[in-house]
């Protein structure tokens, strides 16, 4: 008999009897308990009591009081996140989405995606739809500030709460990258470009903007032509242009062509983008035009086809601003605000700027990975 216990105890998970053992402690409890009681009752060690019980916490099993006390939640409702894609078209986008839906799969939160497809009244659709859906927090990721406040009281009737990505949106959480730095970093590396291959001679700096996003997401382009100026400081302001290429490779495509014509004669150029969809559309105009020595360009985003670029003999991509990946953070953010925590109006994400030796060893440390975790491997290694 004892054999056949034995065997039987052999294929039980033995973290996971721990986390049964708390969890029927509290569902049997009359009132609730501390941990120290939990650990004398159970005699599990107060770490692995600790542990099981925010996890608990945090997949609403149990519920934590001022007092911390913690009690068993009778029947924890699933959690349903709803969020609208910026767009299924856009790599970023994409691995954002990615990252995402790993995310909420490892908390055990259901996610009802959307794609804005880059356009204004989409995204209005959507949001109307997240709430007949009646989801518990809306993830809203779409390109135009001019409809933010019409879907941000949309979502804000309707009692649910918002966390803006990128954009921001009246009455919303943000979440995203600190975007004047981030420009500032891709300045930086213009311009040190510009002083170790040029001898500091500049003709023009474009900056690739994104106007219909804002003044926010514009000012990676502000912080782009400030971090150039601290290096280059005797670039006179006529050298700095602003070109809407509206995030989109093709309209990039057709603003730098027309901007390359138009300067035949200029031989060293820095372009900043507001993402790496729009530095590959200026780095097409500018090898149609057989003019990559001329030209460094520097995107923001970091995704696989813009660091592959970066490996081409002769490319004018030098860097791009890696944004590491959004999934974990923003189910961590939804979850807080659910739970009624204080949560800062901005949060923001780590930004890296990545070049192409660094790029070369991602894409080695990634390769046939999904979209999310070619994003944590940039990550990954933009922190060493």
């Amino acid at each position: 008999m004892a054999v056949k216990e034995k065997s039987k105890r052999r294929y039980l998970i033995p973290v996971l009897t721990k986390a049964l053992d708390i969890l029927e402690l509290l569902q049997n409890s009359n009132e609730p308990m501390v941990l120290e009681a939990i650990h004398k009752r159970t005699r599990i060690s107060k770490t692995t009591v600790y542990r099981i019980l925010k996890t608990l916490v945090h997949r609403g099993y149990v519920a934590q009081g001022a007092d911390r006390t913690y009690r068993h939640i009778a029947s924890p409702k699933k959690l349903r996140f709803g969020f609208g894609s910026q767009s299924a078209d856009m790599p970023f986008s994409e691995a954002v989405t990615a990252s995402l839906r790993e995310a909420a799969a490892a908390v055990g939160v259901d996610l009802l995606v959307l794609d804005n497809k880059y356009e204004a009244n989409a995204a209005i659709e959507n949001a109307e739809t997240f709430i007949r859906e009646r989801v518990d927090i809306v993830i809203e990721f779409q390109i135009d500030e001019h409809v933010a406040p019409i879907i941000a009281d949309k979502i804000a009737g309707a009692g649910i709460p918002l966390i803006a990505v990128d954009i921001p949106h009246p009455r919303a959480t943000y979440f995203g990258v600190d975007n004047y730095r981030a420009g500032v970093d891709a300045g930086n590396l213009l311009a040190d470009f510009a002083l170790s291959r040029w001898e500091g001679h500049v003709s023009w700096t474009v900056g690739l903007d994104l106007e219909k996003a804002g003044q926010l997401v514009q000012s990676r382009i502000t912080g782009a032509f400030e971090g150039v100026k601290s290096r280059l400081p005797n670039l006179p302001v006529e050298a700095f242009v602003r070109i809407d290429g509206r995030g989109m490779r093709d309209e990039s495509y057709r603003v730098i062509l027309d901007f390359l014509k138009r300067h035949p004669k200029d031989k060293h150029i820095l372009i900043a983008a507001a993402n790496d969809t729009s530095a590959m559309g200026a780095i097409e105009a500018v090898r149609e035009l057989g003019r990559e020595k001329q030209v460094a360009v520097v995107g923001q985003d970091c995704v696989p086809e813009m660091m592959a670029e970066m490996q081409r003999a002769g490319s004018p991509a030098i860097a791009s601003i890696s944004h590491e990946a959004y999934g974990p953070k923003l189910i961590d953010l939804g979850l807080a605000l659910l739970r009624g925590e204080k949560i800062a109006p901005y949060n923001y994400a780590e930004h890296h700027a990545i070049t192409a030796d660094a790029a070369a060893r991602m894409l080695e440390e990634a390769a046939g990975a999904s979209a999310a975790a070619v994003s944590a491997a940039v990550t990954r290694r933009a922190r060493k």
